[in-house]
């Protein structure tokens, strides 16, 4: 692993991935035949690594893969946000979430929530069968790889009396 790859003022905080990921595997309701579909073609992959999905997703790819998908509670009962929480504790390391656009959710408050904080603790995730191709097939999948931490407390200003 390179240190060195990212300036100080970028980098303020360093998290090691380790070769073996975290991944969480989420999907909607008219989207989960296409995330079994993606994993079961990606099951020899998917093997290698520790394996985290929301309620009946997880499940039922527990069953097709015949793989260990810790699970937490189904998205609308709070596992989208059980699985930002695990992203903010450094427990999940990427997330495949084929999330639907033409249908709205009645979660969709934690949908949102949840890809911001993918984007905040800088984890690689996929809302696509396309860009989880990409993601998956990638060399980094295999090593150890040096994720930064942006610092966003810095652009909050303390709010003063006056």
């Amino acid at each position: 692993m390179n240190s060195n790859r990212y300036h100080p003022s970028i980098a303020e905080q360093i998290k090691p991935m380790e070769r073996q990921k975290n991944i969480a595997l989420i999907a909607h309701d008219h989207r989960k035949l296409d995330l079994i579909d993606w994993a079961s073609y990606n099951k020899d992959v998917l093997s290698k690594h520790h394996l985290y999905g929301t309620g009946t997703t997880g499940k039922l790819i527990a069953d097709k893969l015949d793989l260990p998908v810790k699970r937490f509670k189904s998205g609308p009962l709070g596992g989208d946000l059980q699985i930002g929480s695990a992203i903010i504790e450094h427990k999940i390391d990427m997330m495949i979430f084929f999330w639907d656009p033409l249908q709205a959710q009645p979660h969709d408050v934690d949908v949102k929530a949840l890809l911001r904080i993918g984007v905040v603790y800088n984890i690689p995730f996929a809302s696509n069968r396309s860009s989880a191709d990409f993601l998956i097939s990638s060399p980094m999948m295999d090593t150890e790889y040096e994720r930064f931490l942006v610092d966003y407390s810095k652009r909050f200003k303390p709010v003063t009396d006056g």
